[in-house]
Order: structure tokens, then C-alpha cells, then sequence
């Protein structure tokens, strides 16, 4: 029997998943409610069903919560945004966002509204040691149950900046002395022409239309990466990670 509290809490679970509630984020599934633990964010609410004492590491998850309440596998389905629930998840508060003071590579996210490709550009990002990523306005958000999933956790732990105008993300990276440079298939040269020694902030626009012919006139420089006929164009996420790990020998080079 469902009483009124446990109902209250699944309501409220699916308000912040559907992203209704503007301080509080929907984490699932059993890895990223670890990260929720190690990045130290404070956790709001924890709802679990019985299915997640089967693994060592759910037990000791759950035990560092004192109020987490336990749900039917019917209820849970109800609440998980995953076709396969891990049976855990938690409500949690958004983590803080800003940049570092100094940055030798950022990643600038220009209007990417697919979830699944910011959460793949950002777990890219982290990977190759990108000093911090902002998202404009229009961005898909960055705290989203399927960024979450995409990213494997890279929300949490990258420096975020969110909501943010382009011509706002020019005046910041001016003042942190970063190059602006985009992608245009019109670019002469090519992301291994770039100097990547210098600071730079990299410019992924929209999935779709890119950077309007006005946004690119704002950056430093453009790059384009060279491709085969017929092929004009990468999905952004594949782009940004070619781009990325070729930037990544230079400036993280001792």
C-alpha cells in the first residue's frame, strides 16, 4: 500500500525530472547517484527499491542516507526516465556553476538542443582535460536526465557555465585572453593548422544550422576538418571530440 508520503515523493521526483523545479536536478541509476556522493552536492530526497541490494555497492549507497524511502518496482517505473530502471534515484541540488579565472581551452556549446550530444561533448570534453565548458542560451541543460546519462557524470564534476547571450561569451573570453575559433567548412585551415599552445575557446554551434553568418564574424579564426566527398558535415559530438584531441597534445604538453 502506497501511503500519502511515498506518493508525495514520487510526485515531486517526476516534477524535478521533467525539469519543473529550477534548483533541483533528477539523478538516476546507480553510478551516477555515486557521483551525486563523491562531487558532494546535497542531496534532497532518495527513492530506491528493493532490486538495488542485490549489488554490494547499492547497500552501500543507501546507507549513507537516513531518509531514503523504499518504493514497489510498479511505483519506480512510474518516476525513471530509462527504459531498464537501476531501481535508485535522487533528487538532489543543482550544483553551482562558473569558469575558472584562468583557462587554457574552454568549450563554448552554441544552442545544441539534443541532450544526448551536449552529454556526449561534455563527457569529451572532460576527457581531454578541457578547463571548462559554457552553454548559451537555447543549450540543452547540462543537469538534464539525459545529459546526466550521456556525459556518465561529466556534468557534475566539469566547470559549467549556463545560460549564457553569444555576444556575452565573446566579452568573457576577451577578457580571459582566449581566442575565439569556430567551424566553417569555408575555413582555410584545418584543426591541425590551428596554434593550439595559445589559449582558445572552442565554438560548437547548433546541430543543424551551425553559427549564423553574423556569430561567425564575432570569432578570432574558423577551422574546418577536411573530409572525403561526399560528406560535408560530423555529427557535433564526433567534431568536437576530433577537434579536441588534437588540441590536447599542445596544451597540456609539458
Amino acid at each position: 500500500m502506497i501511503t500519502s508520503k511515498e506518493n508525495s515523493r514520487v510526485k515531486y521526483a517526476k516534477l524535478v525530472r521533467e525539469g519543473r523545479v529550477r534548483d533541483e536536478i533528477f539523478v538516476e541509476g546507480l553510478r551516477l547517484c555515486e557521483e551525486v556522493l563523491k562531487a558532494k552536492i546535497e542531496v534532497v530526497d532518495v527513492l530506491f527499491t528493493a532490486d538495488i541490494f542485490e549489488a554490494e555497492r547499492g547497500n552501500a549507497l543507501i546507507a549513507n542516507f537516513n531518509d531514503a524511502s523504499e518504493v514497489s518496482d510498479k511505483l519506480f517505473a512510474t518516476i525513471s526516465d530509462t527504459k531498464n530502471p537501476q531501481g535508485v534515484c535522487i533528487i538532489a541540488k543543482r550544483p553551482k556553476t562558473g569558469l575558472k579565472p584562468e583557462n587554457s581551452l574552454i568549450v563554448v556549446l552554441h544552442q545544441l538542443n539534443n541532450p544526448s550530444n551536449v552529454g556526449a561533448i561534455l563527457r569529451t570534453c572532460e576527457a581531454a582535460g578541457v578547463s571548462g565548458v559554457i552553454l548559451t542560451k537555447g543549450t540543452a541543460d547540462a543537469f538534464s536526465a539525459k545529459t546526466l546519462r550521456g556525459s556518465m557524470g561529466a556534468s557534475l564534476r566539469l566547470p559549467l557555465l549556463e545560460k549564457v547571450d553569444f555576444e556575452e561569451v565573446i566579452e568573457i573570453c576577451r577578457d580571459q585572453n582566449l581566442k575565439t575559433v569556430c567551424a566553417d567548412i569555408r575555413a582555410e585551415k584545418s584543426y591541425a593548422e590551428i596554434d593550439w599552445t595559445i589559449p582558445h575557446a572552442l565554438i560548437v554551434g547548433a546541430e543543424a544550422n551551425g553559427l549564423t553568418e553574423n556569430e561567425r564574424g564575432m570569432c578570432d579564426e574558423s577551422l574546418k576538418i577536411p573530409m572525403r566527398e561526399p560528406v560535408e558535415s560530423l555529427n557535433a559530438a564526433v567534431a568536437c571530440g576530433i577537434i579536441l584531441f588534437e588540441a590536447e597534445k599542445f596544451f597540456h604538453k609539458p
